[in-house]
């Protein structure tokens, strides 16, 4: 039996005490990134370190940031592993993380670390365009996010909630980002949120249940992150992506230390390993994950990650705007737009 565990404390809480007892230290970590990558991390950083115990929360990223917040009077976590840098520039605005650089750092570029060293691009997350290629056609399947307001998908688009998922905030964010750009307000991309609203089939609570309902075919076409979709492709799922035409908003995926760690050396380490070159590489081959790291060569990649990068057209958007805002849109999306969406006038 693995030592993965849903989220509640107290199932957490149970595995953790079940395990205490072999003199290893512990170090959890609360994280995003599902049990592909954490079980691959854990099992690898284990056999080095027979003396640490590797323990974690999978959870959608925003509700990593309400975990830590609620628990920052008595933290439960070492590492926060994961997640936009959108949200750990919040977390570390309130004291959430702990200074911390570690020797890769400088392989990072400017615009991926956060102040005063509390946090650090680790990975690079691509938000795409999905569709279920058992009812949709290459041809047929949307190519840029507009084609998502299309009338042929009229109930046919599930979309993971929002206010729960990094990745979801990052590509609302981007249009709102860009109405400010446009017109000086965020007027038109409330609007165009309000269209994708009526396209919408629905919200689903977690992203096992969107991959489940469009492979059903109870949708055909959905927006999601990269890696997943590449997991769930080697796996035969009928899922397939493509980049939007006019650019994606490329993700910071952070890693910091929780201020008060209660195991901090072990946990330092742990975030040194990860951000090694050997640890990204072996997660871009066994877990598609693109590294943040600028000085890795080509033959340190597969063939994926070489091509992914070539396609990519990242799409530099306002970063500090979406930072100040995000909170508030998404109160205002989810007060005013979900459920409420309009389609277009004839």
């Amino acid at each position: 039996m693995g030592k993965w565990v849903p989220v509640g404390f107290l199932v957490w809480l149970l595995g953790a005490v079940a395990g205490c007892d072999d003199g290893r230290t512990q170090v959890v970590i609360y994280s995003p990134h599902g049990r592909d990558l954490l079980e691959l991390l854990e099992k690898a950083y284990e056999e080095q370190h027979p003396e640490i115990d590797v323990r974690y929360l999978d959870m959608g990223s925003q509700e990593v940031y309400d975990r830590v917040r609620s628990e920052s009077a008595n933290p439960q976590a070492d590492l926060w592993f994961g997640g936009p840098d959108t949200i750990f520039s919040r977390g570390a605005q309130e004291g959430l993380l702990a200074s911390y650089r570690p020797s890769w750092a400088d392989s990072v570029p400017q615009a991926s670390q956060g102040p005063n060293d509390l946090y650090f691009g680790l990975y690079l997350a691509c938000p795409i365009l999905v569709y279920n290629s058992a009812a949709v056609s290459d041809e047929a399947a949307p190519r840029d996010w507009e084609d998502l307001l299309d009338p042929a998908w009229n109930q046919k688009v599930l979309i993971r909630d929002p206010l729960a998922s990094g990745t979801m905030r990052t590509v609302f964010g981007m249009v709102l980002a860009r109405s400010v750009a446009e017109t000086g307000d965020e007027g038109q991309g409330f609007d165009w949120l309000r269209r994708l609203d009526a396209q919408t089939k629905e919200y689903t609570l977690n992203p096992a249940l969107l991959f489940e309902k469009l492979t059903r075919q109870e949708g055909l076409v959905s927006i999601w992150e990269l890696t997943d979709i590449l997991l769930l492709e080697r796996r035969n799922s009928p899922l397939r992506y493509r980049f939007a035409t006019s650019g994606t908003p490329v993700i910071d995926d952070s890693i910091g230390l929780v201020t008060g760690a209660r195991n901090e050396a072990a946990a330092k380490d742990f975030l040194e390993w990860v951000g090694s070159t050997d640890a990204l590489s072996l997660v871009a081959r066994e877990a598609f994950r693109l590294p943040a790291r600028t000085d890795m060569v080509a033959e340190q990649l597969p063939d994926w990650a070489q091509k992914v990068l070539t396609a990519l057209k990242p799409l530099h958007l306002d970063q500090g705007l979406m930072e100040e805002r995000s909170a508030q849109w998404m109160e205002t999306w989810d007060r005013e737009v979900r459920g409420k969406g309009t389609a277009p006038a004839n």
